[in-house]
Parts: structure tokens; sequence; C-alpha cells
């Protein structure tokens, strides 16, 4: 089946589990073309080279530690014409080169709009849907009201009416809307293959909007040991080494950990519960879905669900790591195998190859602990 495959520029997480869905793709026989921008783009096309082609992508623009709704907007407004041009002409040149049979998509536009265009399936492939096709199991605070309604119009509207929506997510809510099958987070190589073992370091993983005091603060607790990416920085602080980035140095890293503190990201909170890493979850303001997913951290026993980094905070954390520890046992996941398996029935039941009796699910979940 010829296939193409979008993936957003924003951040990497996006690419990293495209990553592991389009070579599983490749080796089940499909050709795949795939679109990207930014550094997913160049991620993706050294992975596979010849298949991809780069595209305008969307960005966010921030304020601070906070995205900002308003530049956003305007940044979005101010490009998108010349991007959907460029796009478009992209798309252009693909349909004279490779005729697609579906489209699935991580949350990607432009290989959306081009489905629509061409009376494509789509397949969605993200985590973000939890936000829209899931009932949430806990009450959203005042505060973060505004955000998630945002967040769930956002969602919405993203990728409507496609034929099926696959949704990762480490934690198992009850579904909203038909056509939907929750699955376990895609986990990449490297991490399946690393060996979990309980250091005495604490990861601190911060991204480029970082707080500029972390180092004192994790100073203030002199008796624990951090190692610190997100900085890009080779420093040693007494207790606080800071990690330039290395992909095979931050998985030992992480896999050698005794917790792990982050933001909100899907990506690597996923990883640190396969791995089975207590979390201490700081969610970059207004982003619902990072809220959510810390919010769901703390109420599975997997760790806390923090504002803002504090001394007290981390201590408290740390003070609970063995409880937290005892949680994580009870969290199984096989490997990125029930995605590929329902994967397989989508695509085989879009291509008219499966018998009606064994059509994939109109909703599901994949009934993980």
């Amino acid at each position: 089946m010829n296939i193409l495959y979008g993936v957003p520029g924003e951040g990497l997480g996006h690419a990293t589990r495209s990553k592991v869905v389009i070579g599983h793709l490749l080796a089940q026989g499909h050709q795949v073309c795939v679109v990207s921008s930014s550094r997913a783009y160049k991620m993706l096309a050294a992975a596979f080279p010849g298949r991809v082609h780069e595209i305008r992508g969307f960005h966010l623009a921030y304020k601070g530690l906070a995205v900002s709704k308003a530049r956003t907007v305007a940044l979005t407004l101010r490009t998108a014409s010349e991007d959907l041009r460029i796009n478009f002409a992209k798309y252009r040149e693909l349909l004279g080169d490779f005729e697609p049979e579906v489209v699935i998509s991580d949350f990607e536009s432009f290989s959306y709009l081009f489905a629509k265009m061409h009376r494509l399936p789509i397949v969605s492939i993200d985590n973000m849907q939890i936000i829209s096709r899931a009932k949430l199991n806990m009450a959203v605070p005042k505060a973060e009201r505004g955000n998630y309604n945002l967040a769930k119009s956002i969602v919405r509207a993203k990728l409507p009416h496609s034929r099926h929506y696959f949704v990762t997510t480490f934690f198992d809510l009850p579904l909203a809307k038909e056509r939907t099958t929750l699955v376990p987070p895609i986990i990449r190589p490297e991490i399946l293959a690393a060996v979990s073992t309980k250091g005495s370091h604490i990861l601190v993983y911060q991204s480029a909007t970082t707080q500029q005091n972390l180092v004192p603060l994790l100073q203030q607790l002199p008796d624990q040991e951090f190692r610190v990416y997100g900085f890009n920085k080779e420093e040693d602080h007494g207790n606080v080494q800071l990690r330039a980035f290395s992909e095979a140095g931050f998985i030992a890293d992480l896999a050698g950990s005794r917790a792990i503190v982050t933001n909100g990201g899907f990506s690597l909170i996923s990883e640190a519960v396969f791995l089975h890493k207590p979390i201490c979850a700081i969610p970059i303001p207004a982003q619902f879905e990072q809220w959510l997913n810390a919010a769901e951290v703390e109420k599975m026993g997997y760790g806390r669900h923090f504002e803002t980094i504090t001394a007290d905070n981390l201590r408290a954390f740390i003070y609970g790591l063995a409880s937290f520890e005892n949680a994580l046992t009870s969290y199984r996941q096989s490997g990125n195998e029930v995605l590929f398996a329902q994967l397989d029935r989508v695509l085989k039941d879009i291509g008219g190859e499966y018998l009606p009796s064994e059509a994939a699910p109109q909703a599901d979940s994949w009934g993980g602990e």
C-alpha cells in the first residue's frame, strides 16, 4: 500500500515516535512517503533517505515560560498563505511521482488537507486526541478550564472525520467517540533495548524555556545527585552536573536513574513509565496536554505534579519515591506490538483485504494498567 505520512516539525517527540511506525510500515512491505518540517524533517530524512520531503510547518511562539496564544496565532496567520502555497506545490509534485492510497498523520495538518482534497482515507496516530476522544477521569481546576477548552477546540478541528484514531497513552480512559483505539505509547528501539537499573542520580530534563535559577535551586539538596539536560553544556556544579545532549548518554542516564524531573511532555514521561522511573512533572504553563499528563502521573501514583520546581517540592517528591516505585511495578507494556497489530488490521481493512467479521473494532482501548 502507498502511504503518505505527515509529521509536524514542532519538537522531536512526533518525529521520534513516527520513525518507529514508519520503520514498521516499511518492514511490512508498504511504500511510505513522508512530509515534515524543521528539525523533525532533518531527523527523518537522515533515517529514511529519499523518502522524506520538506514542507512548511506550524510553530509555537513563547512568551517567557509559557506558550503565547496571541503570538502563535499571529505567527500562523502571517505565514499561512505562503506556507500553503509552498506545501501544495510540494504535494502536486508528490502526486506526480507517488499516488497515496491512505494518509497517516501524527497531528500534522497539510497531509490531512491533501487527503481531503483527494478523498483519501486518513488514519490518525498521536497522543493529543485523548483530549477530544476520551472522557477525563478528573475534574479540571478553574485555572485550567480556559486552556482545556482551547486545547479541546484545537484538537477537534485538527483531523476531523478521519477513518480511525489511534491514541497513544500511558493511562486508560473511557472513550467518548467511535473509530478510536487507545494504545500504549510508542517506544523507540533504544529504550526497548535499555536495561533499567536503580542508580543514585536523578535525571532532570528541561526545555529551552527552563527557569534560569535551576542549578542553585538543585544545590539546595546537596545530598542528592542531579544530572541535568536542556542547557546543552558540560559543567560540574558539585551535586549538579550539566550534560550536553547525547542520545546515547541521555538514554543511559535515564535507564540508570533513580527518578526523573521533567515538564509534562508525553514522550519522556512515557519512556520513564515504561522503565518504571518515578516522575516529578512540572508542565509548561498554558499547555493543557502537559497539565493532563502531569495530573495523571500523580493520580496513578507514579510521581508528583507541581506547578513550579522548588526545593521543598523536590524534597516532597523524593520522600515519596518508594511509593511511586511500588505503583509503577504494575505497569506492563509489550513493546509496540498492540499498536502495530491494530494498525495492520485497519490498513488491511482500508485495502479491502480483510473479511468483514475480522474488521478492526470501531471503539476500543488497550486495557493497560
